[in-house]
């Protein structure tokens, strides 16, 4: 008499209590909120009393990641109201908003780099520009942990999409601080305009991925 083979039982993932982190995640996206507004009225402010294009790249930047924050938690309460999957075509379009206006800032610097070599004017050096750069490449470390982590837990896209680009944001803090140092230490008139060339690299691929959704793959639905 044979014995008929049961299929092995069927391991289930641990399940995960969404709402203690979702309301972590809505506290980390406040956080973020709060910084980027002083980041951007800060930096753009200051980019345009210096004259200095890579924080004025940088405040814009973060005008655009400030819209992204918001998105991410209107999404985040829809999920609350009515489930997971409720919202997602409304964030992938919100996401190739989102990439398209990060392309247009590609281009608007790179045009105004373009023209301010061609000149050959000067900038002055930033200070409020320079503090605001150097306070946000911790404070960005921090955020961009902590969302990965939740991001991982609850399988949210939009969350880990949310935290690349604060991985992105603490790249760009690392360049507008390193051209306003050079700038400082070498009173070369160049430096700002090469820098914010470099910003260009980190607004395309920020925005490809923001258009394409490519980072979103890292998660599971």
């Amino acid at each position: 008499m044979t014995e008929c083979c049961a299929p092995p039982p069927l391991i289930l993932p641990p399940r995960v209590d969404r709402l203690p982190l979702i309301r972590q995640a809505f506290r980390l996206e406040w956080a973020t909120i709060a910084w980027m507004t002083v980041e951007a009225v800060v930096s753009i402010a200051a980019g345009i009393a210096a004259g200095s294009l890579v924080v004025l790249a940088f405040g814009l930047d973060s005008l655009i990641e400030l819209a992204s924050a918001g998105v991410l938690m209107w999404r985040l309460s829809v999920e609350l109201r009515h489930g997971q999957k409720f919202s997602e075509q409304a964030e992938r379009i919100a996401s190739r908003v989102g990439g398209g206006l990060l392309f247009l800032l590609a281009v608007y610097v790179t045009a105004a780099a373009a023209w301010r070599l061609w000149e050959g004017g000067g900038e002055a050096f930033s200070w409020p520009g320079f503090i605001v750069a150097l306070i946000a490449i911790p404070a960005m470390r921090y955020l961009a942990l902590r969302k990965i982590d939740i991001a991982e837990k609850i399988g949210s896209r939009a969350l880990r999409a949310d935290a690349m680009e604060a991985v992105t944001c603490g790249w760009l803090s690392f360049v507008v601080v390193a051209s306003l140092a050079v700038q400082w230490l070498v009173g070369a008139w160049w430096i700002d305009s090469i820098g914010s060339l470099a910003i260009v690299w980190f607004l395309v691929k920020e925005g490809r991925e923001a258009w394409s959704g490519d980072e979103c793959d890292a998660c599971c639905s």
